[in-house]
């Protein structure tokens, strides 16, 4: 008997669920990386994982990226150079952050970045009520407390400024050159750029062999495993798919800062998490409407690219 049109196969079902479960290990790989890096911090500290962190994405970028560098306009370098500033701020941000208030809170705080861009870019009312959602949630993650980490807190919301960055500049470096080139060219000019930052902090702070091991698997958790599985995922799931689904790491990041680190947020804070998640995934939606309402609109961020330069 022949399957009705616009059903789903059985094929189709069980690309969907290995799609899910490839995003899913992608999205504990990455937190957990950010949790094995946390246990080389009291070595070498935030910036020297992230110094080595960035080397390795660098390297990674170049050898899947290819990218001819000498094509490169002058023009189109200056949104690269930018890009490029984006992922070295972005990455010792979140770090440093990680180190002060948490996994679970600086992940959460880091994607208010991309939850504003979705909110400021749209008239739309659902919108409006997905601001007034998180605004109050955002006030509890920050609410004084006698714990309260205001620097912490304000590293977070400064890699939440950077993400938003990034998805504006991989917009612009996505129009300008092809493929991967202009996230490869970036990735490589940040990775230069911290040799000798991370020649200094290294020199003030003599790594020990764990803490480099620390640092080197964070890159592979943290980069190179969810850059390959979310190329791996995105042809078992549509991108859309995918961007909501990815609201679930700021709960992996607490479920994961709670298992491995022993970092426990309380009651309201998990509430204000999962408004936070709620309050994306509504607003990534809303955005999938739109963009499938206009054909040929960019859609801005693509989901791997992110992975691939070691962010998160």
């Amino acid at each position: 008997m022949r399957t009705p049109p616009g059903s789903n196969t059985p094929t189709e079902s069980d690309s969907r669920l290995s799609g899910v479960l490839l995003m899913l290990t992608s999205g504990l790989s990455s937190q957990v990386g950010a949790s094995v890096a946390a246990q080389a911090f009291p070595v070498i500290g935030p910036v020297g994982v992230v110094a080595i962190r960035q080397w390795m994405a660098g390297v990674v970028l170049l050898a899947v990226g290819r990218p001819r560098l000498r094509q490169i306009t002058a023009r189109q370098w200056r949104p690269v150079l930018a890009l490029a500033l984006v992922f070295a701020v972005m990455n010792v941000s979140l770090y440093t952050a990680i180190d002060r208030v948490g996994l679970g809170l600086a992940v959460t705080l880091e994607f208010l970045g991309p939850l504003a861009v979705a909110l400021l870019g749209s008239r739309r009312v659902i919108d409006l009520v997905c601001a007034l959602a998180a605004a109050p949630a955002v006030l509890v993650l920050t609410r004084p407390q006698a714990t309260t980490d205001y620097l912490g807190v304000a590293f977070g919301l400064l890699a939440a400024v950077c993400w938003a960055c990034y998805i504006l500049l991989n917009r612009t470096v996505g129009r300008e050159l092809p493929g991967a080139t202009g996230s490869a060219a970036a990735a490589a000019v940040s990775g230069l750029a911290y040799v000798p930052v991370g020649a200094v902090v290294l020199y003030h702070h003599p790594p020990t062999l764990a803490a480099v091991a620390y640092a080197l698997t964070a890159g592979v958790l943290s980069s190179a495993v969810p850059f390959l599985v979310d190329v791996l995922a995105l042809r078992r799931v549509p991108a859309q798919f995918f961007g909501v689904f990815m609201s679930i790491n700021p709960v992996l990041a607490a479920f994961v800062g709670y298992v491995v680190l022993h970092q426990q947020l309380a009651v309201p804070d998990w509430i204000a998490i999962a408004v936070i998640v709620a309050t994306n995934v509504v607003a990534v939606s809303a955005g999938r409407r739109r963009t499938t309402a206009r054909p040929g609109s960019d859609s801005g961020l693509r989901p791997s690219s992110r992975r691939a330069v070691g962010v998160g």
